[in-house]
């Protein structure tokens, strides 16, 4: 018996990839297939041995939903490689694209010719970039969108739009 469990273990070894750079949950989910207990059983503990040394490694990370959309807020209005499409492509999940947000607002000031700039309570900096005359120094709440042509505008209390780029 001992000999039949070892020569399952080496087939279900040499049959996945082998550590951490190809460690996967395609991996972990291919041994359900398989029809014996032992061999099923002694499949899943390799793979997830490859799974749990590659992540210890740093080669593989899990990451939730909520992150992902924690992500996509916390670079809204910056052109980035889109990590939460990354995540979401794989699960078949739909990746909406954000085009708002809602923040708190921390500080804001105005430069020498009357230009806003606006430091959101997560450290986001606003800057704006038309030529209204907006006078919310003591804004609570800062909503921001997306306008034409990958531009932002921001409502500072729910007042008048001003076009925005973030800066920081």
């Amino acid at each position: 018996m001992t000999r039949f469990l070892s020569a399952i273990a080496a087939i279900c070894l040499v049959s996945l990839p082998a550590v951490a750079e190809n460690a996967t949950t395609e991996e972990v989910y291919a041994c359900a297939a398989i029809v014996g207990s032992e061999a099923r059983l002694a499949c899943y503990d390799a793979a997830v041995g490859r799974l749990k040394a590659a992540e210890e490694s740093g080669e593989v990370t899990t990451i939730t939903r909520k992150e992902v959309e924690q992500v996509k807020r916390d670079s809204f209005g910056f052109s980035i490689p889109s990590l939460p499409s990354l995540a979401l492509k794989k699960s078949g999940a739909q990746d909406k694209e954000l085009d708002e947000v809602t923040l708190g607002v921390k500080s804001v000031s105005s430069d020498g010719y009357g230009k806003l700039r606006v430091t959101l309570d997560n450290g986001q900096v606003w800057v704006q970039i038309d030529d209204k005359g907006i006078r919310e120094k003591k804004a609570k709440e800062a909503r921001i969108y997306s306008a034409m042509l990958g531009s932002y505008k921001m409502k500072l209390d729910g007042g008048l739009a001003f076009r925005v780029r973030r800066e920081q």
